[in-house]
């Protein structure tokens, strides 16, 4: 109940119970042991006051608890007061028995017998003792039990919390850290998801203690005069050192997973940085690999300034690259100074960041100086030339005939003086000078091409000096006019190349530019043969009209344009595919299919950048010669081929992803208005593009030189096409069980009107056959004619495209041929095996027919001589 005695010992007190003896013994000991273990230790070693209340008992029940009591019992007892029965006999009959029965209540401390609750007051004081037994301590016996179960709940509770944070410490400490980014973050987020909820337990607990505190300091709060008793203020003491050990359980572990959260927080940043590292890495060694591509230096102005901005568009897509590089090295540094624990793997990786950047922005800077510095050589080679083209012009345009006065002679010496003033600002001073200051990009190529333009400079001085010697001899002296005969334009028209002296005439007139009206000589020679004749030189410079120059520079300008698509394609979207900063844009199911999207796009482009562009543009001047230029390449345009014949499962596998954020990221990175789909049609377009420039060329040069040529770069051209068609019809057979490449080369494709008349078989379907034609798609082979049917297709783009259906094949080795049928020109038989089959082949028109009759007498001549 809670009261104390004199001394502070506690009171326990045994009231009036009926069943007392029917408790059961264990059951008896336990709220013994449980009784003496409330108060502290201090208390309970002064020993406890024992009060049994057995007023309305009998002396056998009072004989029978004292000795159960004496004998279960588990603390010190310091007395032992008994409330004896009240009924007259009963009192009588316990004084008498206590008397003679002493020695057998076994108890080392004194048992006093009581007769009245006032005799008690007299051992206790009246405080402390409850309202049955006439004191005034407040005490409610539902109230206590209330409040120890909470106490004992809230204990176990501490003690709970305490055994979970030690386990759950132990598992932390012994948690060993992962290796990659998702390990480590999920770990983080499982520790920190049961910190969270052992944290939430710890504030239930508290929460708990708090309102239990609350209830035993309630009456205070309420009455400020109220005091507690021992009892209560055992409790209270004993709740606020639960809570006090609850807070200091809480604030080590906090202390603990603090530095335990840092770790895994570092590890977690470590396995980030490693990560972005990798791919910073891998992107970085991409860069790194394009630029050392950047090795030529350019063959003229414009091909440096091309590269330059080839240079500068690099560069800027690098940036994002090298951004990301800086900043995760910016990042490393920040663990370093906060003392990571692994500073040691962070260190060098930071240090290798660094490195890569410094050395692709020194390599950048270095490759610009270098082609700024071949820019400077290039613009000096080009004025020294444009300064010679037009001494050389100067040298043409002087009349002869006014030349042989002495004024004409002063006049044109005059002009010849006042041009060789302006060589200081053009020409090349001293070789030897170029070659030291331009030495470390000096190539081969480009130092012929110095010693060509300084060459060019002196034979254009020397021709000047030997116009002045004899300019100034007839300024001198003058001497009988002498009257020019030139001779009739119609000879040089007729038969330009005549003589070696024209002949060596017109060979320099092959290099004209036709630029604003005004003609420009490329040749020195010329002006050493062919001055006295300006008709000749009208004659040939109506060969290459404005139109001519127009179409030169539509497809020089074109094919740059060119150029620049497909290496704009190739960065910012092939590129990209083995790009690892953009890897998770990419679907599992786009992935490695960068070979079927983009084809042979790549041999394209490096044709046409390092071999096709650069011819093309050697050829400005010479317009002659483009359609050898054409021919000379014309083995490589074979790579169109493969291209087109790819295009089909290119086209499909882009409407499967056309709408991937992959793509739209790219295409929003390149600024395109256009999505990819129309830059891959582009080599298609381009192939076209040709025959439509070269035809336009040869309207306009019918007459001159190099028209041959111009010819059969179209016929070659459009044989290309033609290879490029047949292969797209040829790669849709369907149903063939052999190897078509075996058959050799496809020859021609068609479609035709077929009827059969074979010796076998039976003769109605024989009559129904010459009658009713089958629809065959021809395919004329090398060593093979193929029959197919030919299916429409229901789709999209190339899926519209048909198929053909294998039907059956003729081997070309035991083929014939009639080339008339009667009653029909466009008619003609193909038999097998001496006439045992005949196919009787109708052609769309004559002409279709006259060409695969052609062409296969040649195939039939060509076996027969390789049998002989």
């Amino acid at each position: 109940a809670g009261g104390r005695g004199g001394d502070g010992c506690p009171v326990i007190t045994f009231p009036e119970y009926p069943a007392f003896s029917e408790i059961p013994e264990k059951e008896f000991q336990n709220v013994l042991t449980y009784l003496t273990s409330i108060p502290s230790l201090q208390d309970a070693g002064i020993g406890f006051i024992l009060v049994i209340d057995r007023r309305q008992d009998k002396w056998t029940s009072v004989k029978a608890s004292i000795l159960r009591i004496a004998a279960s019992f588990p603390g010190n007892l310091q007395l032992v007061l008994v409330l004896r029965p009240t009924g007259f006999f009963h009192r009588a009959l316990s004084d008498i028995a206590f008397k003679f029965n002493k020695d057998e209540f076994k108890m080392k401390v004194p048992i006093i017998m009581l007769g009245s609750v006032s005799e008690l007051q007299g051992y206790i004081d009246k405080t402390q003792l409850t309202e049955d037994l006439g004191g005034t301590l407040d005490y409610c016996h539902n109230r206590w039990l209330s409040r120890r179960t909470a106490i004992e709940g809230f204990a176990q509770k501490v003690k709970q919390t305490a055994q979970i944070l030690q386990s759950f410490g132990t598992e932390l400490a012994e948690t060993e850290l992962p290796n990659d980014v998702q390990s480590t973050s999920s770990l983080l987020a499982t520790h920190t998801e049961k910190k969270d909820k052992i944290k939430e337990d710890i504030r239930l607990a508290v929460e708990q203690g708090d309102d239990i505190l609350g209830s035993i300091t309630k009456p205070v709060t309420e009455n400020p005069e109220y005091k507690l008793n021992q009892d209560q203020l055992d409790n209270q003491t004993t709740v606020e050192r639960l809570l006090a050990q609850l807070h200091e359980t809480e604030t080590a572990f906090d202390e603990f997973w603090i530095k335990h959260q840092q770790k895994l927080e570092q590890c977690l940043h470590l396995r980030n940085f490693e990560q972005s590292f990798r791919e910073v890495k891998a992107a970085l060694d991409v860069v790194s690999e394009r630029l050392s591509a950047f090795t030529d230096v350019g063959n003229s102005c414009s091909h440096v300034e091309h590269i330059l901005k080839d240079l500068a568009n690099f560069e800027e897509k690098s940036c994002e690259t090298i951004a990301k590089a800086r900043m995760l090295a910016s990042e490393g540094d920040a663990f370093i100074q906060s003392n990571h624990y692994a500073m040691d793997s962070i260190i060098p990786k930071c240090s290798e960041l660094h490195h890569l950047c410094d050395a692709f922005t020194t390599e950048t800077e270095r490759r610009r100086n270098l082609l700024n510095k071949s820019l400077e050589l290039h613009g000096l080679l080009e004025k020294s030339m444009k300064w010679c083209d037009e001494g050389i012009y100067l040298l043409a345009s002087q009349p002869v005939d006014k030349c042989q006065s002495q004024d004409g002679a002063e006049s044109a010496l005059q002009e010849i003086e006042k041009f060789l003033d302006t060589g200081a600002g053009n020409k090349i001073k001293e070789l030897n000078k170029i070659y030291r200051e331009y030495a470390h990009i000096l190539n081969e190529d480009l130092k012929e091409h110095v010693q060509r333009v300084f060459q060019k400079q002196e034979s254009m001085e020397e021709m000047f000096q030997k116009r002045q010697v004899s300019l100034k001899k007839l300024a001198a002296k003058q001497t009988r006019p002498v009257q020019p005969v030139a001779p009739r334009p119609e000879a040089f028209v007729k038969s330009p190349c005549t003589s070696p002296v024209l002949q060596r005439g017109y060979s320099a007139l092959r290099r004209v530019n036709y630029r604003r009206g005004k003609v420009i000589f490329f040749s020195f020679a010329l002006f050493m043969h062919i001055l006295p004749y300006p008709d000749f030189v009208c004659t040939m410079m109506k060969c290459f009209t404005a139109s001519v120059w127009h179409v030169i520079n539509e497809l020089i300008e074109t094919e740059r344009a060119y150029v620049e698509e497909l290496l704009c394609v190739l960065e910012g979207y092939a590129a990209e595919m083995d790009n690892p900063l953009m890897a998770h844009l990419i679907s599992p199911e786009l992935q490695n299919k960068k070979d079927i999207l983009f084809g042979n796009m790549e041999e394209i482009y490096h044709f046409h950048n390092r071999i096709f562009l650069r011819e093309l543009e050697n050829y400005i001047e010479y317009p002659e010669l483009v359609g050898r230029c054409f021919l000379d390449q014309m083995e490589d345009f074979q790579i169109y081929e493969k291209y087109c014949q790819n295009k089909p499962r290119s086209e499909s596998l882009w409407r499967q992803f056309s709408d991937s954020v992959f793509f739209q990221e790219c295409q929003r990175k390149l600024d395109h208005k256009l999505s990819l789909d129309s830059y891959l049609l582009k080599p298609v377009q381009r192939i076209t593009k040709y025959q439509l420039l070269l035809k336009e060329m040869l309207k306009y040069s019918k007459n001159c030189e190099g028209a041959e040529d111009l010819q059969e770069a179209l016929t070659s051209i459009l044989g290309i096409l033609k290879a490029v068609n047949d292969s797209m019809h040829q790669i849709a057979i369907t149903g063939y069980d052999g190897n078509l490449n075996e058959l050799g080369k496809l020859l021609m494709q068609g479609s035709f009107n077929v009827w059969t008349d074979h010796k076998k078989g039976h003769s109605k379907v024989k009559d129904l056959a010459r009658f009713k034609p089958m629809q065959r798609h021809l395919f004329l082979h090398e060593k093979a004619v193929l029959f197919c049917k030919k299916r429409e297709e229901n789709g999209e783009g190339y899926e519209k495209a048909p198929s053909y259906s294998y039907k059956h094949s003729l081997n070309m080795a035991a083929v014939g041929i009639t080339e008339n049928v009667k009653g029909d020109a466009k008619k003609f038989e193909i038999w097998y095996n001496a006439r045992e089959e005949v196919y009787i082949i109708q052609a769309p028109t004559p002409e279709v027919k006259a060409t695969w009759v052609n062409e296969i007498r040649k195939v039939l001549t060509s076996q027969l001589q390789a049998c002989r």
